[in-house]
């Protein structure tokens, strides 16, 4: 398929998710890109808000996905700001939340969450409900983002994902999908190396991304 396709079909199913949403009653939904540092919210399919934010870094980087608000907690002043709002990531503990770092929005700073100017957070805490569903994109590939990278035991990411759903599919890897690179994920890996002849690195590079059909242009 072509990149083109892919960009599109990508953009078809954004638009398909915030649409499936809405689809049983009026409500929220947020969307956040990663690639552009930009929240927006939508409310009964219109746009209603738009924030600058600051995503996480290249080791750290923001979950991408689809994903719920399930919990929040607000108080006084602190490095989340005044409130975080937790989502439901499989991986790790990730929200939207303030920061007392202003100077940081509009870069890669955080450690995966998303990061916004006090004032906008608050605002967004007064008005989403836990359960607002969060959709989260970077880049044209779904939840390989950007670009495809090597993986390694303590990794966690929607990228491991896609690979233990992978070797899962292949009869390599026997656990559940959930984005962490663990002592599974390493025994499969180490099993598909093998069984396609790759050197023993037990590691996701290139060549196994392409031995087992995971590849950006899929």
């Amino acid at each position: 398929m072509r990149p083109a396709r892919i960009l599109v079909s990508v953009s078809l199913l954004v638009i398909c998710l915030l649409t499936c949403a809405y689809s049983d009653a009026p409500g929220y939904v947020i969307h956040i890109d990663v690639a552009l540092k930009r929240l927006t919210l939508f409310d009964g399919g219109s746009a209603v808000r738009a924030y600058p934010i600051a995503t996480g870094t290249w080791d750290t980087p923001t979950p991408v996905g689809v994903f719920r608000i399930t919990h929040r907690f607000s108080g006084d002043m602190c490095g989340f700001g005044t409130c975080f709002l937790g989502l439901n990531v499989p991986w790790g503990d990730f929200g939207i939340h303030g920061t007392n770092k202003p100077e940081s929005i509009g870069t890669d700073a955080s450690h995966g969450c998303i990061r916004m100017q006090v004032a906008d957070a608050e605002e967004l805490y007064a008005l989403v409900p836990d359960g607002t569903r969060v959709v989260i994109e970077n880049g044209p590939w779904g939840e390989l983002g950007s670009t495809l990278r090597p993986l390694k035991n303590g990794d966690r990411s929607s990228m491991v994902m896609a690979v233990q759903r992978k070797l899962r599919a292949l009869g390599f890897y026997h656990g559940w999908p959930d984005g962490v690179f663990g002592a599974a994920t390493q025994g499969a890996v180490d099993a598909a190396r093998a069984a396609f002849s790759l050197p023993p690195t037990g590691i996701v590079d290139w060549a196994l991304y392409q031995a087992i059909g995971l590849t950006v242009f899929e």
